[in-house]
């Protein structure tokens, strides 16, 4: 059977969500962040030797990567469903989001966190100088792009919506979600409705609620 190597609020809640819409049998394998530095335990790398998730194991094939584990899970068991057809200009925008996602979107992202972190956790002595370092990567560097990326998002939904791919439903939506929903627990989807909206309705989606009962508990705003 399928196993999907589970790290709580992770990306592989992805592949669990797109399971769940694909109505593919799996099993579980669970493994928890360290609560002090939210990094994957030692043990996933005896599945895969980067110690990431999500990996996925089914049968004697070992897969990581969220957009290569999606695409294989979507031509594996798919039977056309969550892609759009080959040659069309909805499938080049389905391959475009699914690279982007972790390509494009996720580096600004992940530098966020990871200053919002030196500020957060900074020792007393260097702490207004880590303050200003900070700030002043993010105020030149880090928001201006986040900025132009979520706009960007916001207009293409406006003008090919209402899903990323066009007009149904994909495993695009699925890559793009953690990124996304990592913004809003930021607060970056303010002001952007086609944005909000397009998250209320992923969340709406009984596979996305169960791939949720699932998984566990999924809060990215604890990072």
């Amino acid at each position: 059977m399928l196993t999907v190597h589970h790290l709580n609020n992770s990306r592989s809640q992805r592949v669990l969500w797109l399971l769940e819409e694909l109505g593919v049998p799996y099993q579980i394998e669970r493994y928890e962040r360290d609560p002090k530095t939210m990094l994957a335990p030692v043990s996933l790398q005896k599945v895969h030797p980067l110690g990431k998730s999500p990996v996925v194991t089914d049968g004697k094939a070992t897969l990581a990567e969220s957009g290569a584990i999606l695409e294989y899970l979507v031509e594996t068991y798919g039977e056309g469903q969550f892609a759009p057809a080959h040659g069309t200009p909805s499938f080049l925008r389905y391959r475009y989001w699914l690279h982007y996602a972790e390509g494009s979107l996720a580096t600004p992202l992940l530098l966020q966190l990871v200053f919002d972190q030196i500020e957060r956790k900074s020792p007393f002595i260097v702490r207004p100088v880590a303050l200003g370092i900070s700030s002043q990567v993010k105020k030149l560097l880090v928001t201006p792009n986040l900025k132009r990326h979520f706009d960007y998002l916001e207009a293409e939904l406006a003008e090919h919506g209402p899903w990323f791919a066009g007009r149904s439903f994909s495993a695009a939506d699925v890559q793009m979600s953690f990124g996304i929903e990592a913004a809003a627990a930021r607060g970056l989807l303010k002001n952007r409705p086609k944005l909000a909206d397009w998250l209320r309705r992923i969340h709406e989606r009984p596979a996305y609620q169960r791939a949720l009962a699932q998984g566990g508990p999924f809060d990215l705003g604890t990072f």
